[in-house]
């Protein structure tokens, strides 16, 4: 019987370090995308945005007919329509990626790849705020202080920049509410992403249509790679999507709050290292509050969890 109950517990912690390495590929992919939007510079930001939005519905639309789970997601679609509040949650966040989606594509070819990774820094705590004004979380002193700790960070960097970071605001704001709306429905994650993707897609469609109208598309005029990556943006934004949500079912949550942290630091590092973007004293002292406001948030997080258990 001990060794019946030894073997299952070896196979649970193989499917949590599976979990842990396929969020974490998932993660190292997302920290190095800004490349893959750099290559696309000579393309307008909206037509990439509606070239991601078409491309990843029919990517995802693909992958769910080759999987045989087409009835399924019809049925996913009756459930959701027959509670109207989940429905149309669904849509809103779907719009809300969508936006952030637009909002990141921009910062990177304007050349704001760090002001985009401290968005995503900011992004976990924002998603605290609201569970506290929305669900009346609470959190400990040690949480309350690492709040307070980034507030002076984006404070320092606002009153440095004489105006707010809107790009970090913008992208931290989008995705947290994106998030919080996920967080309440419970559906596949590739059929999820197929329905998202399907909500903006006659909008993206009709968009693209009118490029190609006023002859502004670049897609049809471009060469071979730039079509290819373009292409290829549905396969970029679903793959690590759909690692993501498979490798969290199997991993602590304090550890995938943990792993999150690999992007923006990634992207951080391409900005200032490969893209030679700004990075003053200034820049590096509100960072700096961020970042510490971030680990004493992850080990009070680590310190909770341990304790229930």
């Amino acid at each position: 019987m001990y060794f019946g109950f030894e073997k299952w517990g070896e196979v649970l912690q193989a499917e949590e370090k599976q979990g842990i390495l396929i969020v974490a590929i998932a993660y190292i992919f997302w920290g190095f995308m800004p490349i893959y939007w750099k290559l696309l510079v000579n393309v307008s930001s909206d037509e990439i945005l509606a070239s991601r939005v078409i491309w990843s519905f029919i990517f995802t639309f693909f992958v769910v007919i080759l999987s045989k789970n087409f009835k399924t997601l019809i049925s996913d679609l009756k459930e959701l329509w027959k509670n109207k509040k989940a429905f149309w949650s669904l849509v809103l966040a779907s719009y809300l990626v969508t936006g952030n989606w637009f909002t990141y594509i921009y910062a990177v070819n304007a050349g704001y790849i760090v002001q985009s990774s401290l968005g995503y820094y900011i992004n976990p705590l924002i998603s605290v705020l609201l569970g506290i004004i929305f669900l009346k979380e609470k959190l400990s002193r040690a949480q309350q202080l690492s709040v307070a700790i980034a507030a002076a960070g984006v404070t320092i960097l606002t009153v440095s920049y004489g105006e707010i970071p809107w790009i970090a605001v913008t992208l931290a704001l989008t995705f947290a509410f994106y998030g919080f709306i996920k967080k309440s429905l419970t559906i596949d994650p590739l059929r999820g992403l197929t329905i998202e993707t399907m909500f903006v897609f006659p909008v993206a469609l009709i968009y693209f249509g009118y490029l190609l109208v006023t002859d502004q598309a670049v897609f049809f005029q471009s060469n071979a790679s730039t079509m290819i990556l373009l292409a290829l943006t549905g396969v970029a934004t679903a793959v690590p999507l759909v690692m993501f949500a498979k490798g969290t079912k199997t991993m602590p949550l304090y550890m995938s709050g943990f792993i999150q942290y690999f992007a923006p630091t990634i992207m951080l590092l391409v900005g200032i290292f490969v893209y030679h973007e700004k990075f003053s004293k200034i820049e590096f002292i509100s960072f700096s509050f961020i970042w510490a406001a971030l680990i004493l948030f992850t080990i009070s997080k680590i310190v909770e969890v341990r304790k229930n258990r």
